[in-house]
């Protein structure tokens, strides 16, 4: 084995990523409230750029006042990619467009405590009983 350059080694890496979506299709999707503002970013969500067609989903009659904008819009997404990206957008209604979508964290199950009645109450037993509840817990996710 010899020492190769980074840059040698990305190419090999970024491939079969860069195969499903561009870097700059990314970059539409990723800064899409930047390209479109705030006011147009909470009711819209791109959901898909094929062919030099952008699909996007709508909440409400904005589809709308979106097809009267499309030169406009159209030009401006392709200047902030700093390519021609896009050419034609197609718009689907979906009520859910804008919203961010966020990970629900699921509420932790109450730990099960891990006593040790024969030890005196001290900082070594405390730390030993969350460590022990701990471990309970991690198996029982299993």
């Amino acid at each position: 084995m010899t020492a190769r350059s980074l840059a040698a080694l990305l190419p090999n890496v970024t491939a079969p990523a860069f195969k499903k979506r561009s870097p700059a299709g990314v970059q539409l999707f990723t800064d899409w409230a930047d390209i479109v503002g705030p006011a147009h970013a909470a009711v819209t969500t791109p959901r898909k750029l094929s062919a030099g067609t952008l699909s996007i989903a709508c909440a409400g009659p904005v589809a709308m006042e979106l097809q009267h904008l499309s030169d406009a819009l159209i030009a401006r997404i392709n200047t902030w990619c700093g390519q021609a990206l896009v050419a034609r957008l197609r718009f689907v209604q979906d009520p859910a467009a804008g919203q961010r979508i966020t990970a629900r964290r699921t509420p932790k199950a109450a730990t099960r405590p891990c006593h040790l009645p024969d030890m005196e109450d001290s900082p070594l037993k405390e730390a030993l009983e969350s460590l022990g509840a701990h471990i309970v817990q991690k198996k029982s996710r299993r």
